[in-house]
């Protein structure tokens, strides 16, 4: 399920560097003692401090830096030490060290505290200074801004104690002899303290945002009532309370205090009734907050998590079996991990199941991959209670601490994985109904998280291919345009979540059963969480100002009736639009819209000529991909104003060309796997069993398109068409078009007309296809067929046009006196007379037309005469 890709071995990087020191140490030419190594804590900058028991019996502690691979010493201790905490200042100029201290049999009887906190200046390394010495565990650490700090003279160190205090010391430093830095005024450190939180039960601590988060019990509420608070620590190290949380848990949800994100404890035993408390908080620079935590276990075999989505002022509480038969599950201690993976949260516990979960779509359970048995090895080599979940930065996925091995990971979504639920025919050995969800699931993972990946996006259409029947509860297909055209605008807001399309499954009257219901798990929904954000808005800058704006709109979409934007809304304005007569004002509108679209498109497309579309004028197609760019900006508009109005027309325009290039996409790629050259566009040739995939395809794209209202690029309808007439008997093929399956333009019925013979078969299929045109393309075709039937119909369709356009007015009737006059049939030669006089002032209709028999027109409109008066047979 997992790509683990490893970044740091603790046997590699470091355990073979501290062999040469301690050969250099004993003065020996290779060191064979064993080196007891363990990982104390990985600061900001991606430093990771480390400990070893050296020669000598001494205690040693040396950063590794993750961007140049070197190793450091930074201090050593004279005797053995158990360090439970440790920390460095930007600068590297002070370190502080929390030691846990076990009396030795001569000391027991002398006051000893159990935790001892110093702070040691190592630049160079000179004066020690003791910050604690209490009965409780402390952690410490650093605050880092993130900038290049050599010349500040200013450290700021964090003191969070078991008896569930956070004391704040402001460090002030001196230059000594020009390089030595010593700290200021030593003894009045302990007054530089800043309590700055008074009483916890839980604190994590995240070091790439500089935020605090931590739980107390709620001072005005019931035991069961726990507020969560979130301070946040800034460049100039002033930091405030931002936001408060309130949480419902069990008041003994924490037996013990619990420290998160805080350096690894190697000293520190949890007893069995304590428990393991699994609770974690993830934020995303977007603006999104997930506070996720597990019940304590409970008699029954289940597991119960919940997941809070501050950003979309709601939380989901899932209920999970685990199979109370089995007997690995009983007595077994249930500590699942929360592991973040960009917009996912994975909650795994070993051996039972693992959950995707979606933070971004959360409505439906189907959106979210639940997985259980053998399907959740995640291909870790060790037990899951020595795995640590490392904080995150925002924009990235979360790391992995196997604290067994003294490895550490990124851990990523296997696309494998994913493809092979995409391709089994039954994933997790279930029905096909029950398997739509873990494929929709799947799918959207693929190409939402993992869709910038070309390789794998043409891995998906091949899918696609092979699997063209639209599965019992969804279409593949419409759910591959969606989730496509989604992908390329999530990033830019989380308010755009409820507003652009997401999934076809939204926009069914029903939902499948299957898609609402995930076997093995039960989620409940509580709206209205009621986060309080603290001091004023305008104060609140970055991160906390885009959750507050994402809470505060959730708020208003969720009072709205239909915020999200549904493509078959249209469907009324497009029917309305086609059936204008004369161009409008909105018409020319739409016109400039598609110009914008089709512009970008062009720019895009500049090397990419395989499949010929956009080659041509498909007014139709115009039309609706206007439409559907009004339409969509008029939306999030509406919904959306803070976007502003130029953010949101790019942002259109670029989604409906986005759009119109993935469907040429599609063919680009389906046409390279069949291999597809110029040769089947000639009418001519039947067509091929690959040709026929092809079309089978390009029609499932229609339907698909179709369903959702949604435009094709220009030129698809003709493209279809050439692959119909190939591969469809004529009779087949003409039913299609009066059932309004395949459209019939202009540029392909040209073609047809002037690529096939008259041969009585094309002959037939000309004049069923003539029939069914309107009548001002069947005027223009007519002049492209060389048969006589045309001709014909040129000569009728001219002199009509004569007489329609003549002023009787205009005419006067001939003089008697006038040479030529011929008083035998007055009605013929005053019909002669009106022809002459305006066939003189006319353009003639053959002029600039080639393929007309003059003798035959002649002798046709004799013939028409002659029947006119009586005189012939028709």
């Amino acid at each position: 399920m997992l790509k683990l890709t490893p970044t740091f071995d603790l046997q590699r990087d470091v355990v073979s560097d501290i062999f040469r020191r301690e050969a250099s140490v004993c003065r020996v030419p290779e060191y064979s003692g064993a080196v007891d190594t363990c990982i104390l804590n990985i600061e900001r900058d991606g430093g990771i401090l480390y400990s070893w028991k050296g020669a000598a019996g001494t205690t040693r502690i040396g950063r590794y830096d993750s961007n140049t691979k070197q190793n450091k010493l930074l201090y050593t201790f004279d005797k053995q030490v158990c360090v439970s905490s440790c920390s460095l200042n930007e600068e590297e100029t002070l370190l502080a060290v929390s030691l846990a201290q076990n009396p030795s049999r001569d000391e027991r009887l002398q006051p000893i505290s159990k935790c001892l906190t110093l702070l040691i200046e190592i630049h160079p390394i000179n004066n020690t200074q003791v910050l604690k010495a209490v009965d409780c565990r402390v952690k410490v650490q650093f605050l880092n801004s993130g900038t290049d700090g050599r010349s500040v003279l200013e450290s700021h160190l964090l003191l969070l104690t078991e008896d569930g205090y956070v004391d704040l010391y402001h460090v002030l430093l001196t230059k000594q002899e020009g390089y030595r830095v010593v700290m200021a005024n030593p003894e009045r450190l302990s007054k530089t303290a800043e309590r700055i939180v008074e009483d916890f039960c839980w604190a994590q601590w995240d070091g790439h945002t500089q935020r605090l988060h931590y739980v107390a019990h709620h001072p005005t509420h019931t035991q069961n009532q726990f507020l969560m608070r979130c301070v946040q620590f800034y460049p100039n190290h002033n930091c405030e309370t931002v936001l408060e949380l309130p949480l419902e848990l069990p008041a003994t949800f924490f037996p013990t205090v619990k420290f998160v994100n805080l350096g690894f404890d190697h000293y520190h035993v949890e007893k069995p009734e304590q428990g393991p408390v699994s609770m974690k908080v993830f934020t995303n620079r977007i603006g999104s907050m997930c506070v996720c935590y597990s019940q304590p276990p409970t008699d029954k075999q289940e597991l119960i998590y919940t997941v809070v989505l501050v950003h979309k002022d709601c939380s989901k509480t899932f209920t999970v079996s685990l199979g109370g038969d089995q007997p690995s599950h009983r007595g077994a201690r249930l500590h699942p991990l929360f592991i973040p993976i960009g917009y996912h949260i994975l909650v795994y516990l070993q051996g039972h199941f693992l959950h995707c979960i979606n933070t971004r779509q959360q409505e439906m359970l189907c959106h979210s991959l639940f997985l259980s048995g053998v399907d959740v090895d995640m291909g870790l080599r060790c037990q899951s209670a020595n795995i640590a979940v490392l904080c995150a930065e925002e924009e990235s996925s979360g790391g992995l601490l196997d604290s067994a091995n003294g490895r550490i990971y990124t851990a990523e979504l296997n696309p494998s994985f994913l493809l092979h639920i995409l391709r089994s025919d039954t994933p997790s050995r279930c029905p096909s109904s029950k398997a739509d969800p873990q494929r929709l699931a799947a799918l959207h993972c693929l190409l939402v998280y993992m869709g910038d990946d070309p390789s794998l996006e043409l891995k998906i259409i091949e899918w696609l291919c092979d699997n063209m029947s639209a599965f019992e509860s969804f279409d593949q297909i419409q759910e591959f345009i969606l989730a496509s055209l989604y992908r390329i605008s999530y990033e830019k807001s989380l308010s755009l979540d409820k507003v652009l399309p997401y999934s076809s499954v939204l926009d069914k009257k029903e939902i499948p059963a299957c898609l609402l219901e995930v076997p093995g798990v039960l989620c409940t929904t509580e709206l209205h969480i009621e986060p309080v954000f603290k001091g004023k808005a305008r104060s609140l800058q970055g991160f906390w100002s885009e959750l507050q704006w994402n809470t505060e709109r959730t708020k208003y979409l969720h009072a709205v009736p239909n915020p999200r934007y549904r493509t078959s809304h249209i469907q009324a304005d497009w029917e309305k639009l086609k059936s204008e007569r004369r161009p409008s004002g909105h018409r020319n509108n739409t016109e400039e819209n598609t110009k914008k679209v089709l512009s970008m498109v062009d720019t895009w497309c500049l090397d990419k000529k395989l499949v010929p579309l956009f080659q041509e004028e498909d007014h139709q197609q115009r039309a609706l991909i206007g439409l559907t760019v009004d339409k969509l900006r008029e939306h999030l508009n509406r919904h959306l104003p803070r976007l502003g109005k130029k953010k949101i027309d790019s942002l259109v325009v670029n989604y409906v060309a986005k759009l119109l290039e993935l469907i040429r996409h599609m063919l680009e790629s389906v046409w390279q796997k069949h291999k597809l050259g110029p040769r089947v566009l000639c009418l001519k040739q039947q067509g091929t069993p690959a040709e026929w995939s092809v079309f089978h395809f390009m029609f499932r794209i229609l339907e698909a398109t179709r369903g959702l209202c949604l435009p094709l690029p220009p030129g698809y309808h003709t493209l279809l068409a050439v692959f119909a007439v190939r591969c469809l008997p004529h009779h087949t093929f003409l039913q299609y078009i009066d059932h309004g399956l395949l459209q019939l333009t202009e540029t392909f019925v040209s073609r047809l007309m002037t690529d096939l013979d008259n041969g009585a078969a094309n002959e037939r299929l000309k004049f069923s296809i003539l029939k069914r045109l309107p009548e001002p393309m069947g005027q223009r075709i007519y002049h492209m067929w060389d048969h006589p039937f045309s001709s014909a119909s040129i000569s009728r369709d001219y002199t009509r046009t004569l007489l329609e356009r003549h002023d009787n007015k205009g005419c006067a009737f001939p003089s008697r006196d006038k040479p030529g006059f011929t008083p035998e049939f007055l009605p013929l030669t005053y019909l002669a007379k009106i022809l002459s006089d305006i066939e003189e002032q006319a353009l003639n209709p053959f002029g600039e037309q080639e393929n007309v028999d003059a003798k035959f027109v002649e002798e046709t409109a004799l013939k028409q005469t002659l029947i006119l008066l009586g005189l012939g047979e028709k």
